[in-house]
């Protein structure tokens, strides 16, 4: 079985430059964890997650400073500084995912579910030619189980 046959076809997108506060109630009023975002043409830019909104209630973690035999080396500063831009964020384009994992539409379902479990990815767009034709998320793969389409 492949992706194509549990997708959602009914995609709810936004614009990068809808406000947070709309974004938020959107997720609540449809009951969805995320959406893609797509320019005015339609392109698929990335995709939006409710772990973008709560990242900016998190603590920001302070990059560590290592001292070595010839000077110092920073780590973590690319992760404060990420954090940082979404924290400053008020519109889409700022917590938006841009490296993404998409899958086509002839994924097997079996390839999705291991990428769930063993990477923690729960929204994946679904591409066809760089087109959105629909989304795969957990819930897709627990809904096909419960209809007998899964084993």
């Amino acid at each position: 079985m492949n992706v194509r046959d549990i997708m959602t076809t009914e995609v709810i997108t936004v614009k990068p430059d809808m406000d947070l506060h709309s974004l938020a109630e959107l997720f609540l009023k449809k009951d969805i964890s995320g959406a893609p975002v797509l320019d005015d043409q339609g392109r698929f830019l990335g995709i939006v997650l409710e772990e973008g909104l709560i990242v900016r209630d998190k603590k920001v973690h302070l990059p560590m400073f290592l001292f070595v035999l010839l000077g110092f080396v920073t780590v973590g500063e690319e992760r404060f500084e990420e954090d940082l831009k979404k924290k400053a964020a008020t519109t889409v384009l700022g917590i938006m995912e841009q490296e993404i994992n998409a899958l086509s539409p002839d994924t097997p379902v079996e390839d999705a579910a291991t990428m769930i479990i063993e990477k923690g990815i729960h929204y994946f767009p679904v591409l066809d030619n760089a087109r959105l034709v629909g989304v795969v998320t957990r819930k897709d793969i627990v809904r096909a189980i419960a209809e007998g389409k899964i084993a």
